[in-house]
C-alpha cells in the first residue's frame, strides 16, 4: 500500500524525525483534498463559509448610469457652447429611488443626489460646492468639470453575466454585501470540515473537577475548541482519554468514523507513557512525528482509519499535537490551521510577517524554527518594536496570553542581538 510516509519522502528536506517547518507545511497541504460536498445556505449564514461554485452576476452593477456626487446633471456640450461661465436653468430634481423622468431641454439641468439615475440626455455632474444657484438658475465656471465627470456608468463595477466571486472564496463581510447587491439571497457553499479532538493523559482533569495531588486541569481542549471556532468548522469534543492503549484505540477509531480530521494533544513524544504515537503507527499511516521547531517538536501527522487495520473503514487526517499548552497552540497555527482552510476548499494564504526591531537579545540555536511569544508596539516614527513576553517555556500559557505576536526566528538563524531586525507575526487576524 502506498503510504503518506512513502509519498512524503519526495519532499525536499524530508526527515520524519526532525522535519523543517516549511517541509512539514508542504507535506500536509499535499495530502489535503478539499471536501466536495456542498449545501445551500441563506446569505445571512454564509459568513466565513467557502463558495462551492462561482457567483455570476444576474444584473449590471450599478444597474443604470448614476451620479457620483450631489450636484447638478447636465449635457456636457454646454461646457464648450456657453463661454467661460455656464448658466443653466434647473428643470427639476432627481433622488436615489426617485429619478427625473422628463426630457431635459438644452440649456437646462437637474438637481441630482448621489446614486440617483442620470436623466436622459445628461452625461455630466457638477458638484454642488462648485456651483452657485440663484433662484432657478445655476452658474459655474466651464473649467470646473470635464465632460462626463462624476457619472458612474451602468455595469461599471460588475457587468451582467460576469463572475462576481469565484468558487473557493472564503466569504468575508464585503463579499456578503456584494452578493446582496446582486439580489442573491442564498449561496452554495462547501460543507464545513468536521473536527474531532481530545486530550490524553491520566493526570488531566476538566475545569470544575477536584484536583488531586499530581493532577492538572486540561487547558488544551479549551484552547483547541476556541481556535477551531475561529475557523468556522464543526467540532466534536471527545473529552479526556486515559493513557491506555485500548482506550486510545477506541477513541481514535470512533473519531475517524465521525470526523474528517482528528486532533489530539499529548502522547506523541518519547515518554514511557506516551501511547498515541505508538497506536498511530500500528493503526494508521504516519508521515512525520517530529519537527525542527520550538515550541512544538513532537508533532505527528498522518491518517487513521475507523476499521481494525490501516486502510479499512473511514479515513481521517490525524494531527497529534504536543501536550504542553503553548506548543499545542503554536503547532495548531503553523501546521493545522492551513490544512483546515485547504480542507474547507479555500486557498490558505501565508500569514504576513512584519519587520520589527528586537529590543532585547534572544538566544537561538540554528537548525530549527522558533516562534517566541512577543509584545509588539509602534514607536513615534511608526516602526515596530518587539520584546519577548517572559518565560518561553512551552508550558507557560500566561506569557502566551500576554503576547500579541510571535517573534519568528528562521530555521538557519542563530542568536539575535538587541537592536537587530526580526520578523513578527501579529496575532490580529490569526489568534
Amino acid at each position: 500500500m502506498t503510504t503518506l510516509n512513502n509519498l512524503s519522502g519526495c519532499i525536499a528536506q524530508y526527515d520524519p524525525h526532525a522535519l523543517p517547518v516549511s517541509a512539514a507545511q508542504a507535506i500536509v497541504l499535499q495530502w489535503v483534498s478539499p471536501l466536495s460536498a456542498s449545501e445551500r445556505v441563506p446569505l445571512v449564514d454564509a459568513l466565513d463559509r467557502v463558495l462551492a461554485r462561482d457567483i455570476v452576476s444576474p444584473i449590471d452593477v450599478p444597474a443604470h448610469d448614476n451620479s457620483a456626487m450631489d450636484g447638478y446633471a447636465f449635457d456636457g456640450t454646454a461646457l464648450v457652447a456657453t463661454g467661460d461661465t455656464v448658466k443653466l436653468a434647473v428643470a427639476g430634481k432627481a433622488f436615489a429611488g426617485h429619478p427625473f423622468r422628463d426630457d431635459v431641454a438644452a440649456g437646462a439641468c437637474v438637481r441630482i443626489m448621489t446614486g440617483a439615475p442620470m436623466p436622459a440626455g445628461c452625461d455630466t455632474v457638477v458638484p454642488q460646492e462648485l456651483a452657485e444657484r440663484a433662484g432657478d438658475t445655476v452658474s459655474f465656471p466651464a473649467s470646473a468639470v470635464a465632460r462626463g465627470a462624476n457619472r458612474r456608468r451602468a455595469g461599471e463595477d460588475l457587468a451582467a453575466g460576469h463572475a462576481a466571486l469565484r468558487a473557493g472564496r472564503l466569504l468575508r463581510a464585503p463579499d456578503i454585501g456584494l452578493v446582496a447587491s446582486l439580489g442573491i439571497g442564498e449561496v452554495g457553499v462547501r460543507r464545513r470540515p468536521r473536527v474531532a479532538f481530545f486530550s490524553t493523559g491520566d493526570e488531566l482533569r476538566s475545569p470544575g473537577q477536584p484536583l488531586e495531588a499530581g493532577a492538572i486541569y486540561d487547558s488544551n481542549r479549551h484552547t483547541l475548541h476556541a481556535m477551531l471556532r475561529r475557523l468556522n468548522v464543526d467540532t466534536l469534543d471527545l473529552g479526556i482519554v486515559r493513557d491506555e492503549p485500548a482506550a486510545l484505540d477506541a477513541a481514535l477509531r470512533s473519531a475517524a468514523e465521525s470526523a474528517d480530521v482528528v486532533i489530539t494533544s499529548g502522547g506523541v513524544s518519547v515518554g514511557e507513557a506516551d501511547f498515541t504515537r505508538a497506536r498511530l503507527q500500528e493503526h494508521g499511516d504516519v508521515a512525520f512525528w517530529s519537527l525542527a521547531m520550538r515550541p512544538g517538536r513532537p508533532l505527528a501527522f498522518g491518517r487513521i482509519w475507523s476499521g481494525a487495520r490501516p486502510g479499512e473503514g473511514r479515513g481521517a487526517l490525524f494531527f497529534g499535537l504536543p501536550g504542553n499548552p503553548v506548543a499545542t497552540m503554536v503547532t495548531f497555527y503553523q501546521i493545522v490551521r492551513p490544512a483546515l482552510i485547504a480542507l474547507s476548499g479555500a486557498e490558505p494564504q501565508p500569514v504576513p510577517l512584519v519587520a520589527a526591531v528586537c529590543d532585547t537579545a534572544i538566544r537561538k540555536r540554528a537548525g530549527r524554527t522558533e516562534f517566541q511569544r512577543g509584545l509588539a508596539a509602534r514607536d513615534a516614527a511608526g516602526r515596530w518594536h518587539v520584546a519577548p513576553t517572559g518565560s518561553q517555556s512551552s508550558g507557560a500559557l500566561s506569557t502566551m496570553s500576554a503576547a500579541n505576536c510571535f517573534i519568528v526566528l528562521a530555521h538557519d538563524q542563530s542568536d539575535l542581538d538587541a537592536g537587530e531586525p526580526v520578523d513578527i507575526m501579529l496575532f490580529d487576524g490569526l489568534v
